[in-house]
Parts: structure tokens; sequence; C-alpha cells
């Protein structure tokens, strides 16, 4: 199966890799493509770098979807069918939303936003981002106005932090620990009212966190639970969500030793979340390069006299020749560990998976016309004819 099959046939594609392996691009370039091909398009990323935005010719993003202006296409020589817009996760704006959207009253609003844990909880609890990853997907996926959706999952060290943090933050939240806390101080009573056992352990935290502080956890455990309905029943909405045949985990990896080894532990972990793996893209792959270049004395002798005619005397072209040679060794060591890497990841490409390989380019990619490259290698498409459109 080609991508391009692959994104027709969903409607969101999800893009999971480990960092630095060109997720944020794939995610734009597929997101690109889309557009073009006449789709309204939304790619969201939790990526807190100004990558993305500048690669789409934006100077920032938000929590609001930005469109990228058919003029500022039309410049780059892209010819765009559809939409395409872009977003960013606001952790704590897409926190402060849900409380609003179902707050039994303005009171009880108030009184979680201005709860000291959510202010904690909302910007710096380990998950929290994750979460909310979780739960802005989950709005975009249900929202009527996009044709398709990419999303660009969080920089974690391991990326299946997107999958695991929201379920942990949800336990340590929705624990029988934290709902024994609640029960013994529902009803604002004192520690004193409580029984033997609640009250020594309460007061032995209240020498450290203070009384007022116990009953604003347990204010914030309990307000949540009421508005959620559950934290562990919403999480579980959002987890349906991406088993959902309309969804597609894209891994996006490079053939580095490294994060071949960490794509296909991914594709491992995904299925023990009963999720499949629907496509992997290999970005930075270097060609194989002619053998034995400069190995052959009268080769080596004919570089130098080349480059002799063409610098000026004042130039060593046998040092230089010198120096190509070793590029082109270093070139070949490259290639010859990518072909490795390659070798190993398609022992681990079901048959039923796209699987798209994206060499590695001159330049960095950091605009609309680069973009439109790479998408071009992703869709099947011919690289050149992305570039014409581009003059």
């Amino acid at each position: 199966m080609k991508l391009a099959e692959l994104t027709d046939d969903h409607r969101v594609v999800v893009c999971l890799g480990s960092g630095g392996v060109g997720k944020t691009t794939t995610s734009a370039a597929i997101a690109l493509q889309a557009a073009m091909a006449g789709r309204r398009t939304l790619c969201l990323t939790i990526d807190p770098a100004k990558r993305l935005a500048n690669s789409l010719g934006l100077s920032a993003l938000n929590h609001e979807p930005q469109r990228i202006e058919p003029a500022l296409l039309t410049q780059h020589g892209l010819q765009c069918k559809g939409e395409l817009w872009a977003m960013m996760l606001d952790m704590k704006h897409t926190f402060d939303e849900l409380v609003a959207r179902h707050a039994s009253s303005e009171a009880q609003q108030k009184r979680i936003l201005e709860n000291r844990i959510y202010q904690y909880v909302s910007t710096s609890l380990a998950g929290t981002q994750e979460y909310m990853a979780m739960e802005k997907l989950h709005a975009v996926h249900h929202d009527l106005r996009w044709d398709f959706i990419v999303l660009d999952t969080p920089p974690t060290t391991n990326a299946l932090d997107f999958l695991d943090a929201p379920q942990k933050l949800v336990g340590a939240i929705d624990s029988p620990v934290m709902r024994w806390f609640v029960d013994q101080l529902e009803g604002n009573r004192g520690i004193g009212l409580l029984g033997k056992g609640a009250a020594f352990v309460l007061k032995g935290l209240s020498r450290f966190t203070g009384v007022e502080f116990l009953h604003q956890v347990g204010g914030f455990v309990t307000d949540l639970n009421e508005l959620f309905g559950g934290f562990r029943e919403r999480a579980q909405a959002v987890y349906d969500d991406l088993r959902k045949d309309d969804v597609a985990f894209l891994i996006v990896t490079s053939p580095a030793p490294l994060s071949v080894g960490e794509a296909v532990y991914f594709s491992r972990k995904l299925d023990q979340y009963g999720i499949r793996p629907r496509g992997m893209v290999v970005n930075r792959v270097h060609p194989a390069l002619p053998e034995a270049v400069g190995e052959s004395g009268a080769l080596e002798q004919g570089l130098e006299a080349s480059l002799a005619q063409l610098l000026e005397s004042s130039v060593d072209a046998e040092a230089l020749a010198a120096k190509l040679r070793r590029a082109a060794e270093a070139g070949r060591a490259m290639a010859e560990r990518d072909r490795e890497g390659l070798r190993r990841l398609r022992e681990h490409v079901a048959a039923s998976m796209s699987y798209t390989e994206i060499p590695a380019f001159a330049r960095d990619v950091h605009d609309l016309q680069a973009l439109a490259i790479v998408g071009a290698h992703l869709t099947g498409a011919e690289p050149e004819r992305a570039g014409a459109a581009q003059s």
C-alpha cells in the first residue's frame, strides 16, 4: 500500500516516533499534500518548537486553527484545491475549555479554575500535556469542519508516552487512594471529626502541607470527577477514538541504528494497545554511491588533473582531491549503514502497511517549497513535478 492510499482511506493520521527523526516535517508534508488534493486539512502539533510554523510560512502557531493563506501557497507555485490549517496545543487553554464546557454552573467553573491544585495540574504535572493532546484530538476528530487531520505527537523521550501518560495521570487522580482521601474530607469536615486511622494519616500530611492544601486537593478531585463523569471513563472514550477505522498510526523513523530499534519497539508496543500501525516513513536515507571512487590510482590522478585545470594555481588540487575522496568514502559508509537499518525495518513491516523512504536532502526542510518536495516523495509523485511547480 502506498501512503497516498493510506491517507485517502483515513480521516486522521497520527505520526508517532522518537525525537529528531523528522516527525514534524512529515506531518506538515502529509497535511500539505492532502490540502493540495482538495481536502480541508488541519495539522495539529504538540511540539512547542517553531519549526512547523516556520515551514508553513507562519510566524507562530497558537491554540486556534490558523489558515495558510492561498496567496502564500500560490506564491510558492503550489496549487491548493482544498484548505490547509494549522494549530498548536495550548495545554492549559485546552484544560480550561474542558472545564468551561462541562461545568454544571459558573460557580463550579470558577471554583475549579481558581483551585491551586488545578492550576498546577493544568500546567506542570507530568502527563497532562499528553492527556490534553488526546483530548484535543478527540475534539477535532468530532469536529465536522475538517475532512482530514494530521497529529504530530508530543516530543517525549519515549514516543509511547503519548499513549501511556494519560492513563497514568488518570490513575493518579482517580485512584482508590484519592477516592478514600476525598471520602474523608467530603462535606468539609474537620480532621478532628474523622476516624482515628484517617485522622492520623491526614494529620501527618497536614504538618507538611497545611489543612487548607488538603482541602484544595479534595475539592479538586471531587469537582473534576463530577465534571467529567470520572477521568477514567473520559480517557477510555479518547482511547476508543484512536481505535476507530478512520484513524491510522504512522511510525516515522530514520535508518540510524537507535531510531530503527525504537521504531521496531513502537510497532510491537502498539499491538499491545490493540492498535495496528498502518504505515512507516523512513526519513534521511542516504543514497548508495559508486564503489571505488578514488581507489584507482589512474582515477585519482585524473581527478587531480581535472581540478588543476578548473582551479587557480594557488589551490592544491592534490589535497582537494584527497578531501573529496574521503568525503565519498564517508558517504558510502553512511549509505551502507542506512542499507542495514532499512533491512532491519523491512523485516518488521507487514505487507498491509505502507512503506516510504525519503532521501536525505542537501538542504533543510524549512519552507512550503521543501515541504511540497517531501510530500511528493511521500505520496509517490515525481519529486521533479513538485519542484517544477515551485519555479
